[in-house]
């Protein structure tokens, strides 16, 4: 089963770390990736920029709405996330524990839910978009 497991932290801490401090959470980022990989839990996974790069987009009564940074004010931002292969959410948990920013913010661990298949007779009807 696949479990999203997304990694939230407090922005000022991490850019309150020395060059070499920051540079050694990214080495145990890369040492933890490639120990999910071998282990055959990474599916995907990437960091993201601060929130100060975010827009958000949202669409009211037809109108595309655009603001910049993200939608909701938290303690913590969304830092990036891992798409992790696991037999149940316990293998899950254990997984994402060991992701290293868990040590300064929250590693949110969600299953991911499969979509229906495509209905085929609504093969032209995209959304927002007309044949």
């Amino acid at each position: 089963m696949k479990y999203v497991a997304l990694v939230y932290y407090q922005e000022q801490l991490i850019n309150a770390m020395s060059e070499s401090e920051w540079h050694a959470l990214n080495q145990e980022c890369i040492a933890g990736v490639e120990r999910l990989t071998q282990q055959g839990h990474f599916v995907a996974g990437q960091a993201l920029q601060s929130v100060a790069e975010a827009s958000s987009v949202q669409v009211r009564d037809g109108e595309v709405l655009v603001s910049d940074g993200p939608f909701a004010e938290t303690k913590e931002q969304l830092a990036g996330f891992y798409l992790l292969d696991a037999l149940d959410l316990t293998e899950a948990l254990r997984l994402a524990s060991r992701i290293p920013p868990a040590r300064f913010g929250t590693i949110e661990v969600r299953p991911v839910r499969e979509l229906p298949p495509k209905d085929d007779q609504h093969d032209n009807d995209e959304i927002g978009e007309t044949p």
